[in-house]
């Protein structure tokens, strides 16, 4: 039996904080048990805003800038899996482009992951109303896989 996880990634620390409990699963499973890692960065098809306030119409990216995109999500999603192929886990970096949530998704249903593991970043109240929270999207659609939710813990949330 193989243990498939999905690991969505943004690119910060505090979305890596579900790392180190990927790594220490990965490394007490049975050695009959192999474990692939799929990392997931979900990129933004617009541009973020450059003007503050007022309404700004979204600006997609060209093509070649989201291409430059992909290749420094991917340099990316590689060297966070570093410790997972110490460990012995086979990792595979996928970069997607659209809605977070949707895309962390199908992702799960395409690779037939048997847990997501993501961390979030703990917002409440009015944080949470402007930025949303991807995980508790995730969580609400995906019910038929376990999902294990990690708090960054709060000196990664000043970093």
């Amino acid at each position: 039996m193989d243990e498939r996880i999905l690991v969505p990634l943004d690119g910060s620390k505090v979305g890596e904080a579900a790392l180190p409990h990927v790594e220490d699963l990965v490394s007490k499973l049975k050695p009959e048990v192999k474990a692939e890692v799929t990392l997931l960065q979900v990129l933004s098809p617009v541009q973020p805003p450059t003007v503050a306030g007022g309404q700004v119409p979204d600006i997609a990216y060209s093509e070649k800038q989201m291409e430059a995109n992909k290749k420094e999500a991917t340099n990316y999603l590689d060297k966070a899996g570093e410790a997972l192929r110490r460990k012995g886990a086979t990792v595979v970096s996928r970069v997607s482009v659209g809605n977070a949530a949707a895309e962390i998704a199908k992702a799960a249903e395409e690779i037939n992951a048997n847990v997501i593991a993501m961390s979030t970043h703990g917002r409440s109240g009015l944080s949470r109303w402007a930025f949303g929270s991807v995980s508790d999207k995730v969580l609400r659609r995906e019910a038929n896989i376990p999902i294990v939710m990690v708090r960054a813990p709060k000196e990664t949330k000043k970093a």
